[in-house]
C-alpha cells in the first residue's frame, strides 16, 4: 500500500484542525481534573464516547470497574522540635488517614542506595525524599511510588515527598500498590519548605514533625472508553492505542495527562476521515484511574486476556500531546525498530526510535501479558522530572494547539503503518509468560523487579 496521499490527506486535516484544541478545553475547563470519583470523571467518559461516536467509530462502549478509590480529607504538617511552625501540605492519593508524631529523616533524592544502606536509621521516622527521577548514582527512572515502598519497607512512619522544581508547589502521585490503598501515609511539601526541614534538620540533629491528615480509602466505580475502526475483515489482528484521562486532583492535568488524552481521539478521528479500510481493526482506550495503580488498563488486559493474542501491538500515548522531542519508544522490540526506522524515511515528521521499559504507565499491563508494545514518549528521554506535571499548576496554558496535532500526527502515520503491515511481514510475535520475565530479569529492570517482589511479600504478610 502507498501511504502518501493518505499521510497528506492527514496532515492538511491535521494541521488545519483545531479540533484537538477544543476538546482539551472541554476537558480541563469544564471536567477540571478528572480524578477517580469525581463529577468531571464521569462527564469526560461520556464526552470522549461521544466524540468517538461522532467520528464514525463503531463499537464504542463505557466499561465500568470497581476499585479502591481516595478521597481527600485535611492533612496539617507541623515542626514540633527544635521550633513550631506548621508547613503547607498536601496528601498523596492512597495515603491512610493518621495521626502521629515522629522524627524526621532526610534521604535526599531518595536512591536506592540509602535505603539499603542506612535503614535502621528509617526506622519509626518520617522519611523526605525529593522527587528527582534520576537520582545521584542511578542510571535508571527511580519512581516516586518506589521511594515510598522503599521507606515503608525500612519501617518509616511516614513517606514526605518534597518536589525538587522551586515555585511548583507540592507534588502529588499515588502511592496505593496494585489498586491497594498505601500502608503508611504519604505527605508532599513544596521545595521551598522541603528545603527549609532539610536545613533545620542539618542545623539541629533533630526535627520532630506531627502529621493529622483525615483522608479516606473507599470503593468506587471508574469506566475505560474503548471504539474501533473496524478492519477488512481478513484478519482478527487488532492494533490499539491508548491514553489515560485521569488527572490528579489538585489540577486540570492539562499535560498528564489530558493532551495525551485528545491525542487519541484525535489520531481516532484522522484515521476513521482518512485511512480508509486496513487489515487490522485499530481500536481506541482511554483509561480510567491510571494515576493510582494503572487500574483502569490493568482490569482491562485481564478482563480480555482471552483477546490479547490477537493485538498486535499496543501503542500508549500519555501525556503525549506535551511530550518534547517526541519520538517512538518501544519496549524491547528490535523487530518493530527496524519497521519504525524505515517508516520514517518516508514520514514527514523527523522523529527517532528508542528501546527501554518502564512499569508505569498503560502499557505494562499489556507488556506483562506479552503483547508488543511502545508509546509516543520523548527521544531521548528526558532525565529533569515531571515539570508542571503533578502540580497544581498542569494547566490549559501549558499545552499548545502545535503540540496537539504533532501527538496525533505522529501517532497516526505510525498506527496506519503497523496496521498494513501483512501479517507474513510482521515478525514481532508475542513473548511467552517465561520471556517476559526474562525480559524483565535483565540488568536495567532487575532491581524495580526486585523491589515489586518485597512490596507484594509485604502486602501479602499484612493480609492485604
Amino acid at each position: 500500500m502507498s501511504f502518501k496521499q493518505i499521510d497528506k490527506n492527514i496532515a492538511g486535516d491535521c494541521y488545519t484542525s483545531t479540533e484537538a484544541m477544543d476538546n482539551l478545553t472541554i476537558m480541563c475547563d469544564e471536567f477540571g481534573s478528572r480524578f477517580g470519583g469525581t463529577p468531571g470523571e464521569k462527564q469526560a467518559a461520556d464526552f470522549m464516547k461521544q466524540k468517538l461516536e461522532s467520528y464514525g467509530l463503531t463499537n464504542v462502549r463505557l466499561e465500568p470497574f470497581e476499585y479502591t478509590g481516595w478521597i481527600r480529607g485535611s492533612a496539617k504538617l507541623e515542626i514540633i522540635e527544635p521550633i513550631q511552625k506548621a508547613i503547607p501540605c498536601i496528601s498523596l492519593p492512597h495515603s491512610p488517614p493518621a495521626n502521629f508524631t515522629a522524627e524526621l529523616y532526610d534521604a535526599g533524592d531518595g536512591a536506592p542506595s540509602i535505603f539499603a544502606d542506612d535503614a535502621d536509621s528509617m526506622k519509626g521516622k518520617v522519611v523526605l525524599a525529593d522527587s528527582q527521577t534520576y537520582p545521584a548514582g542511578s542510571k535508571r527512572w527511580v519512581h516516586r511510588n518506589e521511594k515510598y515502598g522503599r521507606s515503608m519497607l525500612n519501617g518509616a512512619e511516614a513517606f514526605l515527598f518534597m518536589n525538587h522544581y522551586p515555585a511548583y508547589g507540592p507534588a502529588t502521585g499515588g502511592i496505593g500498590h496494585n489498586g491497594k490503598g498505601g500502608i503508611i501515609p504519604g505527605i508532599s511539601v513544596s521545595y521551598e519548605d522541603g528545603s527549609f526541614l532539610q536545613r533545620l534538620l542539618k542545623r539541629h540533629g533533630k526535627v520532630v514533625l506531627k502529621v493529622v491528615t483525615t483522608d479516606e480509602n473507599k470503593p468506587m466505580t471508574s469506566w475505560n472508553v474503548v471504539g474501533d475502526i473496524v478492519g477488512d475483515g481478513l484478519s482478527d489482528q487488532v492494533v490499539m492505542l491508548g491514553s489515560h484521562y485521569d488527572g490528579h486532583d489538585i489540577s486540570q492535568g492539562a499535560q498528564d495527562p489530558a493532551s495525551g488524552a485528545v491525542s487519541v481521539l484525535e489520531t481516532a478521528r484522522l484515521l476513521a476521515s482518512h485511512a480508509g479500510k486496513l487489515p487490522c481493526t485499530v481500536r481506541f482506550a482511554l483509561w480510567g484511574v491510571e494515576e493510582i495503580g494503572l487500574i483502569g488498563s490493568y482490569i482491562f488486559a485481564d478482563k480480555h486476556a482471552a483477546d490479547m493474542p490477537n493485538y498486535r501491538f499496543y501503542f500508549n500515548m500519555d501525556g503525549a500531546g506535551s511530550v518534547k522531542n517526541k519520538g517512538v519508544n518501544l519496549n524491547e522490540w528490535p523487530e518493530i525498530e527496524s519497521l519504525v526506522k524505515d517508516w520514517a524515511q518516508d514520514i514527514a515528521f523527523d522523529f527517532k526510535t528508542n528501546q527501554s521499559v518502564h512499569a508505569h504507565s498503560d502499557h505494562y499491563p499489556f507488556l506483562l501479558k506479552g503483547v508488543p508494545t511502545g508509546g509516543l514518549e520523548s527521544v531521548p528521554k528526558s532525565t529533569g522530572g515531571r515539570g508542571y506535571g503533578h502540580t497544581a499548576y498542569d494547566t490549559l496554558d501549558k499545552v499548545s494547539l502545535r503540540e496537539l496535532q504533532d501527538a496525533a500526527y505522529l501517532a497516526s502515520l505510525v498506527a496506519l503503518r503497523v496496521a498494513s503491515v501483512p501479517a507474513a511481514d510482521w515478525k514481532a510475535t508475542h513473548r511467552t509468560p517465561a520471556e517476559v520475565e526474562e525480559l524483565l530479569a535483565m540488568p536495567d529492570y532487575t532491581e524495580v523487579a526486585e523491589f515489586e517482589k518485597m512490596i507484594d511479600a509485604h502486602y501479602t504478610k499484612l493480609g492485604l
